[in-house]
Parts: C-alpha cells; sequence; structure tokens
C-alpha cells in the first residue's frame, strides 16, 4: 500500500460483471491455487448463485460426483456375484451330487466346497459393505463441503446487499436461510448424484439377475414399478406446493420472533402481550394445517407404495411355485430371485425417497436463492478486488446533479456541489431534508438513481471499495460493534487483508494445510485468520508498540480514553504475557502504600496481611486469603464447598458459622419483612434476596421446634451461606469475635496448606511480592479493602491510584487492559454514548482522506460535542471533513456549510455568510 497521491484517472475502471459471473478464467471455483500464503494477486472467491439446485451441483461437484460414480460402477459386479452365489450354494453345494468338485486349482469334497462358497459370500459381504462404506463417506464429505461453500456464498451475496434492502428485511429471515434453512441441502447435494446412481444400479443388477433366472419372474418383479413411477409424482406435485407455503410460513414466523424481541419494550409498555401471543398462535395454527396435510399425503404416499410392493412377493409365490412344482425352475433360483427380490426393495424404496427429498430440496434451494438476489446487489468485483496500490483521494469532489430516490419519493433532487478535498464542510438541513442520505451517498452506503459523484475525473462509484474503503471514513448516528474486544472493534478499519504470514509447527503447519485444501474445495476465501490482519502502515505506525501509542491518542481525540482508562482499572493483566508490566504494576503498589504512609493516609486502605484478620473484607475473603480464578470458591459456593467444609470441621468453625448464620437470618427477618422487594435496603444491607426471604422463616420456624443441631443439612448450609458474606465494620451485628478472627486466620493457614492439587489452580493467593493475576489492576495495586467508615476514602484512594500511575508512566499500561474489555453483543456492554466514540475512534485510527459524520456526536452533551469536533477538525487539519450536523449551531467554525431543504440545497457558503437574519441557516440555529 502506498500515500502517494496517485491520478485517479489513471486507475483502470473495473470491468462491470453480472451478480451470477463465473468464476475467475483458469481457476478452480474462483479460487487460485497453490500455498497457503495471503498474496494481493489471489483472485477472491466470487461465489455465484445458480438458480437450478442441480445446476449449481454440476457446476461446483462434477468431478467428485463422477469419482462417486465411478466407484458405484466398480462395485456392482461383486453385487451381482453376491446374488448369484446363494444360487450356487444351495443348488451344487448343498443339493449337489458330482463330487468331488474341482475350485481354484484345488479338489474339494462336498462339506469343504460348501465352506469354501459361504467363505466367499462372506468375503463378498465385507466387500460390498466396504464399497457402501466408502462412497457413504465420499457423498458425505461432499455433502458438507457443498453446504459450506453455499453458506459462504449466501453470507458474501449478504455482504453485497445494498443498504435499503436491510431496512426492509428482518434478520430474523435472513438468518435462519443461512443456518437452519440449507442444512437438509448438504445431505441432499452429496447424495444427488451417487444416490440415485447406486440404487439404479443395484435395481438394474438386482433385475438383470431375476430375468437370467427366468424371464417371467423378472416381469413379475417390474410390472408395478410403472404404476408407482407414474402415480407418485403426481401425488407429489401437491406436497411441493405445500412445502413452499411452509417455508415461507415459518420464514414469516422466524421475523415475528424477530420483531418481538426487537419491540419487547412498546410490547410490554403498551400491554398488547395477549394480541402479540393471538396473532402467533395464529400463524403457528397456519404451519399446523399446512405440515398436517403434508404429512396426510406423504403417508398416503407410502401407505401406496407398500401395498404395490407387496403384491409383487404374491406374484412370486404363486407363478415361481408354480414353475417350481411343474420343474419349470430350481428351488435354489426361487430362492435366489426372492433374495434379489429382497434387496430390490430397498434401492426402490431409496429412490421413491430420494425423489420426494429432491423436490423438498429444490423448493428450499430456490426459495433461498429467490431472497438473495435483490436488485441493486454489489457487483462482487467492486467488494472483492484488490488494486496493486491504493490511491489517494487527493483534488476535488464533485457533486454532478445526482437524485436518489426511495420507495418512489425523491429523497435527494438534482443535488450539485463542488469540494476540494482539503475542506471542512457543514452540513444542515431539518430532519428528512436529504442531509443523511446526501451523506451515504457519498460513502457508497447508497447508490445515485441519477448523476455521479466524481473524485477527480473518476466516478466514485466504479472505484473498488478497497480505495474508497479505506480512504474514507463514515460514522453514522448509531454506530454498530461487534461482539469482540474494544481493541478489536478499533482496528476493524485496519484490517482489509492479511499483512503477513503466521508461524506454525510442523504439527500446526499440516493441520492448517488441510484446512485450507478444504476451504478451496469448498469455494470459501483462503486467508488465515491468525495472521496479523493490522495495517500498521495505515495507521501511521510502524510497530505494535506504535499502534499502541496511536491508538491512545486517537482515544484521547474521541474523549474515549479515560472511559477506557476505567475499565482498564477493572480489568485483569496476564503477568505470563506481559511480565514487565505485571512488575511495574507491583512497583505501583509499593509507591502507594508508600505515598499512604507519608501523607498520613494510611487508614484509608486496610492492606492484606496473612497473619491479620481484614476487618474491611469479607469473612469468606479472609478465609480464602486470595481471589476465586473461577466459581469453586466464589463466596455464593463457599458453603457447598465440601474442601472448605472439611478445613472448618477440623478447626471447629462449622457449628459457630451455622449459629452465626441463625442470628443473621433472624435480624434479616425482623429488619427485611415488612419491606416491599424493590425497597433499596435489599440491595444495600441484605444477605438476603427478597424472594428468599420466605425460605428463611421457614427455616427458623424448624429450629425453634427441633433446634439447630437437628436441623436438615440443606438447611445447615442454607445458614452457613450467610456469615460468609459478612464485613463487621459495614453490617455492625457484633458476631465476629476475637475468638473468630482467631479461628478463621487458623482456617485460612490449614486451607492454603492443605490444599489438594487439583484445586491449586482455583486460586490466586494474595502475596505482597507477588502479581495476583486472578484480581483487578486497581485490586492489585491497593493489595488490601478500602476502608470502612472513612468520608470520601474511595474517591480519595482512586485519586491516589491515577497520581501514582501518572508519575510512573502506566497509564497507557492500564489503557492498554481496557481495550481487552468485551464490548458484548452489538457493544451492549457499552452505553449509546461510548459506542458513537468508538465509532469515531475507530474512523480516526485508519487515517482517511475524507471524513464523513453523519450526526455522529447527535447523542452528545453540547460541550462534549464541541470539544470533539475541535479534536476532529485539528486532527483533520488538510484533509476533508463533511459533518451533518444535528443542530445548525454547530456549523460555526466550519470553511464552509450547506444547507438542505426538501432534497435540494438552498443554500451554501461559509457560516458567516449564512448566519444572519432571514437565511434558512438563521432559521434553523433560532429553532434551537
Amino acid at each position: 500500500m502506498t500515500d502517494q497521491p496517485i491520478a485517479l484517472d489513471a486507475l483502470p475502471p473495473p470491468a462491470i460483471s453480472s451478480p451470477d459471473a463465473g468464476t475467475a478464467p483458469g481457476t478452480a471455483d474462483g479460487i487460485a491455487g497453490g500455498g497457503g500464503k495471503a498474496s494481493p494477486s489471489r483472485p477472491p472467491p466470487r461465489a455465484p448463485l445458480e438458480r437450478s439446485l442441480y445446476r449449481f451441483i454440476i457446476r461446483h461437484s462434477l468431478r467428485d460426483q463422477l469419482t462417486i460414480l465411478a466407484w458405484t460402477a466398480v462395485s456392482l459386479p461383486f453385487y451381482y456375484y453376491s446374488l448369484d452365489l446363494p444360487k450356487t450354494i444351495i443348488n451344487r453345494a448343498i443339493q449337489g451330487k458330482q463330487f468331488p468338485v474341482v475350485l481354484f486349482g484345488y479338489s474339494l469334497g462336498q462339506m469343504p466346497y460348501l465352506m469354501v462358497l459361504c467363505a466367499i459370500f462372506l468375503a463378498l459381504v465385507f466387500i460390498n459393505g466396504g464399497f457402501k462404506y466408502y462412497t457413504n463417506v465420499l457423498r458425505g464429505r461432499l455433502g458438507e463441503r457443498m453446504l459450506r461453500r453455499l453458506r459462504f456464498s449466501l453470507y458474501n451475496h449478504i455482504l453485497r446487499f445494498p443498504v435499503p434492502h436491510f431496512r426492509r428485511t428482518s434478520p430474523g429471515e435472513i438468518i435462519p436461510m443461512v443456518t437452519s434453512e440449507v442444512e437438509p441441502l448438504g445431505g441432499f447435494i452429496g447424495d444427488a448424484v451417487g444416490l440415485p446412481a447406486i440404487n439404479l444400479g443395484l435395481l438394474a443388477t438386482a433385475v438383470y439377475f431375476m430375468f437370467n433366472q427366468d424371464v417371467t419372474l423378472g416381469l413379475a418383479a417390474i410390472a408395478l414399478y410403472p404404476i408407482q413411477g407414474f402415480i407418485i409424482p403426481k401425488l407429489q406435485r401437491r406436497v411441493n406446493q405445500l412445502g413452499k407455503q411452509r417455508v415461507r410460513t415459518i420464514r414469516s414466523l422466524a421475523d415475528r420472533i424477530g420483531e418481538s424481541i426487537g419491540g419487547i419494550v412498546e410490547i410490554r409498555a403498551n400491554d398488547s402481550a395477549r394480541y402479540q401471543l393471538a396473532d402467533f398462535a395464529a400463524r403457528l395454527g397456519r404451519i399446523y394445517e399446512i405440515r398436517y396435510e403434508i404429512y396426510q399425503r406423504k403417508f398416503f404416499v407410502k401407505f401406496l407404495n407398500n401395498f404395490l410392493g407387496q403384491l409383487t412377493p404374491f406374484f412370486f409365490y404363486s407363478i415361481g411355485g408354480y414353475l417350481v412344482i411343474n420343474g419349470g425352475l430350481t428351488a435354489g433360483a426361487l430362492v435366489a430371485v426372492l433374495g434379489a427380490y429382497k434387496d430390490l426393495a430397498g434401492p426402490w424404496k431409496e429412490l421413491l425417497d430420494f425423489y420426494q427429498l429432491k423436490e423438498d430440496s429444490r423448493i428450499k434451494y430456490e426459495q433461498v436463492v429467490e431472497q438473495f438476489e435483490p436488485a441493486g446487489l454489489i457487483d462482487p468485483q467492486l467488494q472483492l478486488d484488490e488494486p496493486d496500490e491504493i490511491p489517494a483521494l487527493t483534488g476535488t469532489l464533485a457533486v454532478t446533479n445526482i437524485s436518489y430516490v426511495e420507495e418512489e419519493r425523491r429523497v435527494v433532487d438534482g443535488v450539485s456541489y463542488t469540494l476540494p478535498l482539503d475542506a471542512h464542510l457543514a452540513v444542515v438541513g431539518r430532519a428528512g431534508s436529504g442531509k443523511n442520505e446526501f451523506a451515504m451517498l457519498l460513502a457508497r452506503l447508497l447508490v445515485p438513481s441519477a448523476g455521479r459523484i466524481l473524485v477527480g475525473d473518476t466516478d466514485l462509484n466504479l472505484l473498488p471499495f478497497a480505495v474508497t474503503g479505506r480512504r474514507i471514513a463514515y460514522v453514522g448516528p448509531s454506530s454498530g460493534l461487534f461482539s469482540a474486544s474494544l481493541r478489536d472493534n478499533l482496528l476493524f478499519g485496519l484490517r482489509h487483508k492479511p499483512t503477513g504470514d503466521p508461524q506454525y509447527d510442523a504439527a500446526m503447519q499440516r493441520r492448517r494445510d488441510r484446512a485450507l485444501h478444504e476451504a478451496r474445495r469448498s469455494g470459501n476465501i483462503d486467508f488465515d485468520l491468525k495472521a496479523d490482519w493490522t495495517d500498521y502502515t495505515r495507521a501511521g505506525a510502524a510497530s505494535e508498540a506504535e499502534m499502541l501509542a496511536r491508538t491512545v491518542e486517537t482515544l484521547a481525540i474521541a474523549k474515549l480514553d479515560e472511559d477506557v482508562y476505567r475499565v482498564g482499572l477493572r480489568g485483569r493483566l496476564d503477568p505470563t504475557r506481559q511480565p514487565e508490566a505485571a512488575t511495574r504494576l507491583l512497583e505501583a503498589r509499593r509507591a502507594l502504600a508508600d505515598r499512604l504512609d507519608k501523607n498520613d493516609m494510611a487508614r484509608l486502605i486496610e492492606r492484606f496481611d496473612p497473619e491479620r484478620y481484614n476487618t474491611s473484607a469479607t469473612l469468606g475473603d479472609n478465609l480464602l486469603f486470595g481471589t476465586p480464578v473461577d466459581a469453586t470458591f466464589e463466596a455464593d459456593k463457599l458453603a457447598q464447598n465440601s474442601y472448605m467444609r472439611s478445613v472448618l470441621d477440623q478447626v471447629g468453625l462449622t457449628g459457630d458459622l451455622v449459629a452465626m448464620g441463625l442470628e443473621v437470618a433472624e435480624t434479616m427477618v425482623e429488619l427485611f419483612d415488612e419491606l416491599p422487594p424493590d425497597h433499596e435496603f435489599w440491595e444495600q444491607f441484605s444477605f438476603i434476596k427478597a424472594e428468599d426471604l420466605s425460605d428463611f422463616k421457614v427455616i427458623l420456624e424448624r429450629s425453634r421446634q427441633v433446634g439447630i443441631a437437628r436441623l436438615k443439612p440443606a438447611e445447615r448450609t442454607r445458614l452457613l451461606e450467610l456469615p460468609f458474606k459478612l464485613i463487621e465494620p459495614r453490617h455492625r451485628l457484633g458476631l465476629i469475635t476475637d475468638t473468630i478472627r482467631d479461628r478463621v486466620l487458623q482456617a485460612r493457614k490449614l486451607f492454603a496448606e492443605g490444599l489438594p492439587e487439583d484445586l491449586q489452580s482455583k486460586i490466586e493467593f494474595f502475596d505482597p511480592g507477588r502479581y495476583n493475576a486472578a484480581a483487578s489492576l486497581q485490586n492489585n495495586i491497593l493489595f488490601g479493602s478500602v476502608a470502612f467508615g472513612e468520608a470520601g476514602a474511595v474517591h480519595r484512594v482512586r485519586e491516589l491510584i491515577t497520581e501514582v500511575l501518572a508519575e510512573l508512566d502506566l497509564r497507557q499500561v492500564v489503557i492498554e487492559v481496557g481495550l481487552d474489555y468485551q464490548v458484548g453483543s452489538g457493544g451492549a456492554r457499552l452505553s449509546p454514548l461510548q459506542r458513537q466514540k468508538v465509532a469515531i475512534a475507530r474512523a480516526v485510527l485508519k487515517q482517511p482522506d475524507i471524513l464523513l459524520l453523519n450526526e455522529a456526536t447527535a447523542s452528545f452533551d453540547a460541550p462534549v460535542e464541541i470539544e470533539v469536533m475541535q479534536r476532529l477538525r485539528s486532527e483533520f487539519a488538510g484533509r476533508c471533513v463533511i459533518c451533518v450536523m444535528s443542530r445548525a449551531s454547530r456549523a460555526r467554525g466550519f470553511d464552509r456549510v450547506i444547507v438542505f431543504d426538501q432534497g435540494r440545497i438552498v443554500e451554501q457558503g461559509n457560516p458567516d455568510e449564512l448566519d444572519k437574519p432571514g437565511t434558512t441557516l438563521s432559521t434553523l440555529v433560532t429553532a434551537e
């Protein structure tokens, strides 16, 4: 990649291909062969969708299907001889009289001859089973490859959908199509050619064998097949129609579920649950009616098929028996024919089932493909092609008479405007004025219905997305994040292709080569996801360390650095991966302790001491004297933990803690029995949840009746849970006496010394000279508990930590830990404001030539919005910023302003010229 400006008109416009364009010449399935290295010259897969299921199958799996057919053909002679051998065994080995017999050059008597023939028969059974196993594996692997290819193609098409299509189509419709609806197609595609071929081969072989035995019996065997072949497809036709209805109805049901999830607030706020349930029940009823009719018709077809199938044995027994009695047929031949017919029923049934499966799969495939070919599908060549060089966008941006029509409404109407690509432009207007769509047109999120957008002399919409996606950054009013870390979301705009090849050991490289081979055979893109995808050069960095520094700078521009810093303090650092950072944080621990001592503030923190009971920590924390790594030693589970119970029994604490639990329960019931469940005191002071209070009232009543010693084990365990949460200075119940503290310290020592080997990895013990990998950064620095009863202690301690980290230059280390914070699905663990800040930082980090902000700061408070905008304009000095404003007054300070109204530009100029009485801009400012 190069950042040197290149004349855009020198970049040849890509050839426009249809969505169903074929694979690249000279490649198999559109994948270039050779090696697993990420090469920018490798053409990416085009993933076309065939309209016909069988065209899709033949196009992408013809060689594999022919291989299966070849193995099927090879297996048929063995199958024929397995049918013929029983006749030889009966007629010549069991009933024969001419012995000895010469076989393979050996003279055999009757019994040896019989055993040899039986052994050959067993070998043929094994060989036939082996052929069936091998061809089944081939078909199964082929089906999975083709299913993988189909899903990849569908997902590829989703990425190419025009943005307006997502407003009309619910994810509840699209997701099941890619996941559950196409799932059965994998099994069918693997069987599409091989299964009917092998069954037709078996059928033909068995029929040929029966005709060899007796023509009459052969005719009897096939007499009813033409009738079945004529009737069953006619009956299946209505089943096919019902299948289409079922697919559409289930898809509509999925859409309704998605709408209900998205609109749950409205449903509850408007008490419309009954209406929603009635609507859902009606849809379920329709599905029930369709499926019930399908079952009736499908089972009638099976009934008819079974009935006709049972007529043939009638012919065999009657006609065959007559021929045997009259000497026209041997008993062995009749037995062999009956055996062959028994084998004949299986392939015929498989063929009938296959026909029904084929029709069902065809319907599914056609229904899915129909939904994945919307109008305006993005050209795959524009989406995935990678030019040798990525030219910078320089010169002027010229909008020439562009219009955009959506749902027969002209949203943008004949707009023309020219902007130097070093200017800062503010776009204002009322809601629905077309200003938002104008920004989306410039970002290529929408395609003009008419007119052109030119950069230099090149049409913006003819450039590969590799150019515009890296040179233009867009942030909308509500930005989406991915379920990953903050770091991954920030670097998302820099991950376009692998920047190098990961190093593997020999075994891992072999697995990687196999995975690469399968990706190619399945028509999938074959880049290595474990490679480093981050384009440091694009962000102006040369290494990971510079990338981190640049990321921190970008966070500051978006005023997100303080948020990430706070998250980092609550995060965890792995000392094995970052030993130097862990060592420096231990230094911060010592520096904080020194500062507390020097400033006479040591009372603010009660530090952890192996020989002392920490009164500001819970009784459970004092017992453990460490941080649980997983749920094994969590506070809520300590009472059920068998090892902890054994330690408490050894020091004689179990009975005392159960008695304490009884006193705590009595106090809680006395204090909270009359409070409503939503009262704030439940969360602040109670050890017991409101819904559990009644259970403890029952336990208290039983203890009064039978005594605490005779309570059930489960009831004693419930009481034992309560003291583990006690913090004496906070709860002031007077239950933790000096004697209890001494025995807790005794139990602490016993717990650590006798901890079984399989539990040693479940807890990280406190150690003044060691970093605790299971604790947060803040707790590692504190190495103690904030003291209760000291006014403002939490705030003062937090300020001291910030000062210490700043002095030791550790703030960036904390932010780096915060960057590993998992944001949740769609960024749900962040506030809407934080999500917008992440989106802005992501856009700035990739250093675009054009920054498009489409009401991106609308949710910000005024001071924050003004400050962020100033920082952005300073960062983008000499580069283009186009900002759609939610408040017209924020346009002040920009180089240029355009005012939209009813899809047109009604005013343009600099802010000072337009912000005068009587102008549209002044009217908008006044209306704020």
